[in-house]
């Protein structure tokens, strides 16, 4: 590549991006979203409101939801369990619902957490095989998720009764 084309595509590139698109930083945010602990596979509520995570920052892997607006935590009573691993959160546009993976059972299973009643509902208990990558729906109606049960991994759906 000659050095007039290199030149050519560095502008190219520069105005499609906008004048700044080249110089975007990325925002840390405090008020309880980061710790010293890694925190891993966010989520954002369709709505942009909330965002769901995963951390080890007490000392075993849970998930935690942020409300971007309050700037805090929000609660998940009945979410993590203290002998299981909570992971892949997903989460509805209005952030009721969230889909999540546990290891609860001794394997990796899929619920959804409802945060009006409080509760966790197993979709996987059916299914042989190991679950992972669940994904709720906008209306929170179904999730989808990933199933080793024939062997090889398939995409499994699930249709709720909110």
């Amino acid at each position: 590549m000659t050095k007039k084309r290199i030149i050519q595509l560095i502008i190219i590139t520069f105005l499609l991006n906008g004048c700044g698109g080249l110089f975007i930083r990325p925002q840390i945010l405090t008020g309880g979203l980061n710790s010293n602990s890694p925190e891993e596979n966010p989520a954002y509520s369709g709505d942009g409101r909330y965002l769901a995570f995963t951390s080890d920052r007490n000392g075993r892997r849970n998930i935690y939801l942020y409300d971007l607006q309050q700037s805090t935590l929000i609660p998940l009573p009945n979410l993590n369990r203290r002998n299981a691993v909570q992971d892949q959160p997903s989460l509805s546009t209005d952030g009721r619902y969230l889909a999540y993976i546990s290891t609860e059972r001794g394997r990796s299973d899929v619920y959804v957490y409802d945060r009006q009643t409080s509760r966790s509902q197993l979709l996987t208990a059916n299914v042989r095989g190991s679950s992972r990558n669940p994904t709720i729906s906008g209306d929170g109606s179904s999730v989808a998720f990933q199933t080793s049960q024939l062997g090889r991994w398939n995409i499994a759906i699930v249709e709720l009764n909110n």
